[in-house]
């Protein structure tokens, strides 16, 4: 299988992913509980209308209708025996989407967490969890994925365990850790940490980063803290549209896609090579984050006040990396006042 992903980063300096799934999803009609996965086979046109959307505003690459496709989260809904067969579906329909546009578009194969604790805290042993991970993989292999995308991840054990899975698909990868704890993912990991420990996979990524979260300006922290690392390897911006608010029963983002405009080009300038959105990211928002990153001349690397007074406050005072690192630096206070 050509690796679409390598050869697209080969040519370009930026990529653009795709928005939210489930915000869109909802948007469609899918009720809370349900899964989304179930829509592969129920719903086929809406997933296609889905990676369309995307692909259409703009994206380079889009994610899988997949996220939850693991037998550990299916078990949920009692389709635990259906995680190969929905990710492939998944995959089928990404790509007919993909290969009837005139320009390339890569299918990325969503891999999210099993919901599991990892042990010894929990049950979830390595070995089953690879299993887990290494189910999905071939079905996504199946369904024609270029790449698989391992997201939202807290632990550096299901972590290492979808790389090792990854290796036995023998499928090109990238994977975004979600850091929502005062720049620490749920389970304490930092920037820093997550830049070491790729550094030290078998099978290491293509790509590695942030996604989800808190906000579009905590995320610009943690890429910088990447950046601090040295890396260089390529690093994955996929922020959510602003901050969620309860609103007359539904979850509502107020980033614009003007702000996400500006993000996305912050995230480039910042040193991020593929850059999406998460939770609450719609088509419009899409489209100006591609208008913003093919006309905005590349700048320099944006300082934490550049940041803040682009996206908003941080959510938190730190950065998680303070207690090891000397390199990430930390706002100042008049930038953690939240502006009204």
């Amino acid at each position: 299988m050509t690796n679409a992903l390598s050869k697209m980063m080969a040519e370009r300096d930026w990529i653009l992913a795709d928005g939210a799934t489930g915000t869109n999803l909802f948007n469609m009609g899918l009720s809370s509980g349900d899964a989304p996965e179930m829509w592969n086979v129920e719903h086929p046109d809406r997933i296609e209308k889905l990676y369309a959307m995307a692909v259409d505003a703009g994206s380079d690459l889009f994610l899988t209708n997949s996220f939850g496709g693991n037998a550990a989260r299916l078990k949920l809904h009692g389709a635990q025996k259906r995680a190969r067969e929905l990710s492939r579906i998944s995959a089928e329909i990404g790509r007919e989407v993909a290969d009837r546009r005139d320009r390339p578009v890569v299918v990325a194969g969503s891999v999210g967490p099993t919901g599991e604790i990892m042990a010894p805290m929990g049950s979830l042993t390595h070995e089953l969890a690879v299993e887990i991970f290494h189910e999905q993989a071939e079905g996504l292999k199946e369904g024609g994925a270029d790449v698989l995308w391992l997201e939202t991840i807290s632990a550096p054990e299901e972590y290492k365990a979808a790389a090792e899975a990854f290796k036995l698909a023998d499928m090109p990868w990238c994977g975004t850790m979600s850091f929502d704890t005062a720049g620490r993912t749920m389970m304490g990991l930092t920037s820093a940490d997550m830049a070491v420990m790729v550094e030290k996979l078998d099978h290491k990524p293509l790509a590695f980063g942030a996604n989800c979260g808190v906000g579009a300006s905590d995320l610009m922290r943690t890429v910088l803290g990447f950046v601090a690392q040295g890396t260089e390897r390529a690093i994955v911006a996929k922020g959510n549209a602003g901050i969620p608010k309860y609103v007359d029963g539904h979850i509502h983002y107020n980033g614009t896609p003007d702000l996400m405009a500006d993000y996305a080009v912050l995230a480039r300038d910042a040193g991020a090579t593929i850059i999406g959105g998460c939770c609450g990211t719609m088509p419009e928002h899409l489209s100006k984050m591609r208008e913003a990153l093919e006309t905005r001349p590349r700048g320099d690397r944006p300082t934490l006040d550049q940041i803040t007074n682009a996206l908003g406050p941080f959510s938190s005072a730190v950065d998680g990396t303070e207690d090891n690192s000397g390199d990430t630096p930390q706002p100042t206070r008049r930038n953690r006042r939240r502006r009204g």
